[in-house]
């Protein structure tokens, strides 16, 4: 027999991954070795969904809802989402306009389909969640980095945003509170941005703003909602994953403008059919039942924030800012003389703590890496003191 002589689609090539993912898998392989190993890489609460939600789901699959539903999501949750919008935002919107999703890369994917080809121009942020410029390559539009650096504490200049469209960019990606950097963009530079957008109509705007309630010290989260002149072409991203604990339910959901709608239905028919039923259930229990698990993981998230920021600034060769929103430290590492990936490699092979090179983010994540603090202070403590070792 001989072998298999596949050819497969070009653009398969330019389709990237998600670091964090590999950094786990190899995290693992550790454990399974024996090793302890405390992993600082994965973008995941260490909090269990709370009960009332896992109670809704198994409800409703002992009541039988074993089978399809609306390709958008049931009516119930999609209502029970626009109430949540006017709740947090202030804004009412049509629930025909909401569609839920098997988590948030779903959106990403499609919103970048539909505006991704040959020609085209996609702004996305770098350093940035690694899935927007490895859809943008596979589109075959061309990937334009907007630059998140540190000395603007990792949010952007409007002013520079705006330079950088021309009449080939269809679609704008913005993530504030952002991942990896921890960064959020204050209002006035959401202001600037949106006032400057309406001199460039032919742009849509994909607002990914899965960590919108995790901020920190007073920091207001901006919604692009707040922009009433730009819902026209506004798709916002947001979903269950962090907010709730349920990474894996896999249940996002995206707010799209009335002109792009049907194509976003069109695209879930063909690609999904729809969210698995139980876990609509449990999406309507989460925003319809008791907040005090989201207040209370954050407030988890901040006193961790306090330590890991602490406790990073005391190693050698390493700076770390406070980030302001989401659940991640990006410190700069360039004092140890290394690449982000070299640092990446030995933390995990040497100390035995995973964490993932800022380069996984974007060509300009170089000199940082990632540290999630989703998970103990315990875990944080003991983990920084291994760094420490190596570096003091």
């Amino acid at each position: 027999m001989t072998g298999a002589r596949l050819q497969t689609a070009e653009n398969l090539n330019r389709l990237g991954t998600e670091s964090a993912f590999e950094v786990l898998a190899r995290a693992e392989a550790l454990k399974a070795e024996g090793h302890e190993v405390i992993n600082l890489g994965i973008g995941q609460p260490d909090f269990s969904t709370p009960d009332h939600i896992v109670e809704a789901a198994v409800k409703a699959l002992r009541n039988g809802h074993h089978g399809y539903t609306p390709a958008p999501g049931i009516l119930p949750l999609r209502e029970a989402v626009a109430a949540d919008i006017a709740r947090l935002h202030g804004v009412e919107v049509d629930p025909g306009n909401i569609v839920c999703v098997p988590g948030g890369k779903v959106t990403m994917f499609f919103a970048i389909m539909m505006f991704g080809e040959p020609g085209a121009q996609i702004m996305y942020p770098n350093p940035g969640f690694p899935i927007y410029e490895s859809a943008i390559n596979y589109s075959g539009a061309k990937a334009v980095p907007i630059p998140l650096l540190e000395d603007k504490n990792f949010s952007f200049d409007a002013a520079e945003v705006l330079s950088l469209i021309t009449p080939a960019t269809r679609l704008l990606i913005i993530n504030t509170p952002a991942n990896p950097t921890g960064g959020a963009v204050p209002r006035a530079e959401m202001d600037k941005l949106a006032k400057g957008l309406e001199n460039h109509p032919h742009v849509a705007i994909l607002s990914d703003e899965i960590y919108g309630q995790m901020t920190y010290d007073g920091h207001e989260h901006v919604s692009m909602l707040s922009y009433e002149h730009l819902r026209d072409r506004l798709i916002m991203l947001d979903g269950w994953s962090k907010t709730y604990a349920m990474t894996g339910w896999r249940l996002g959901y995206a707010l799209w403008p009335e002109g792009l709608v049907d194509a976003a239905i069109r695209l879930a028919i063909n690609c999904h059919s729809c969210v698995n039923a139980g876990t609509q259930f449990a999406g309507i229990a989460a925003l319809e039942g008791p907040q005090d698990s989201v207040h209370e993981m954050v407030q988890a998230f901040d006193e961790r924030r306090h330590m890991i920021v602490e406790l990073l600034n005391k190693i050698a060769g390493f700076s770390c800012r406070t980030p302001t929103g989401a659940f991640y430290a990006f410190p700069n590492i360039s004092g140890t003389g290394q690449s982000a990936r070299e640092v990446q490699d030995m933390l995990l092979a040497d100390a035995h703590v995973a964490t993932v090179a800022g380069t996984s983010f974007g060509h300009l994540g170089e000199d940082y890496v990632r540290f999630s603090y989703a998970n103990s202070l315990e875990n944080i403590e003991v983990a920084l003191q291994r760094v420490a070792a190596i570096y003091n």
